[in-house]
């Protein structure tokens, strides 16, 4: 999180005043919650600047509204402004008022930081394209949603202050399920998603293959008690419906039950 040293307030010539929404609350220190709050201010700065001030990542916001009509992040701050900030709004299409971005967030495709495995795991579990390494850094993270138009998942907050990064979302919770219920309601992806269609090892995609093509790489058990596999088209790793499915079907049953 941003954390200025602000001046005293004599020495300040403007003021507006703020007020975010929703799950926008969960950035701003406890007092200062779903309320309207000043910022005090010289010139005329652009609006994404004192959002950030605020401890607001701009990748959570979707719509700014000042005096009743919607502005860009290059909107210059004006004395007396009243501001209103909105978390994205994924269910909704907004695009007809103002899209604070030239891209909308529907690229349902994630790349995820080196604390986020497990729930980079369930995604491809539930068909989504999801990029995960313990090697990537920060600045490869921003790198890779900007060049190829992902969603940054993070649990580090201060990533999604990078410039680069346009499309982003920091996953609350620190359990998998729970960050998976998050992700999947943020972004509205109940009708998107395709299980088993994604390799949880290297997030390839996964296609259907005879039994006799992967007969040399089968367990004896495995050869003599199932006849149908999957392969990933990437790295090779095989599938089959075993006990393990049932499993991943108990314990993601509430997603699974959409298809």
């Amino acid at each position: 999180m941003k954390n200025h040293r602000r001046k005293p307030d004599r020495d300040f010539e403007h003021a507006a005043e703020f007020r975010f929404y929703e799950e926008l609350n969960d950035f701003l220190l406890p007092e200062q919650r779903k309320q309207s709050l000043p910022y005090r201010f010289n010139g005329h700065p652009g609006i994404k600047d004192p959002i950030e001030v605020f401890g607001v990542p701009h990748t959570e916001v979707d719509l700014i509204v000042v005096n009743g009509i919607s502005v860009g992040f290059g909107y210059p701050l004006q004395d007396a402004d009243r501001v209103a900030v909105y978390p994205v709004f994924e269910g909704i299409d907004i695009s007809p008022i103002v899209r604070l971005r030239d891209k909308p967030l529907r690229n349902t495709a994630f790349v995820a930081d080196v604390n986020l495995g497990k729930l980079a795991r369930l995604l491809r579990l539930l068909g989504f394209d999801t990029l995960f390494a313990n090697s990537f850094d920060d600045r490869e993270i921003a790198a890779i949603s900007a060049e190829q138009n992902r969603i940054v998942l993070t649990r580090d907050r201060r990533l999604l202050y990078a410039k680069a990064i346009t499309h982003g979302y920091w996953v609350r919770s620190v359990v998998p399920e729970r960050q998976l219920a998050e992700v999947v309601e943020r972004f509205d992806l109940s009708a998107q998603i395709r299980p088993f269609r994604r390799c949880t090892r290297c997030n390839g995609l996964i296609e259907a293959v005879e039994k006799n093509q992967v007969l040399a790489l089968l367990e004896p058990k495995t050869k003599k008690y199932y006849d149908r596999f999957y392969r990933c088209r990437d790295c090779g790793q095989v599938y089959w419906e075993g006990s393990h499915v049932d499993h991943v079907r108990t314990r993601l049953g509430r997603y699974l039950s959409r298809e």
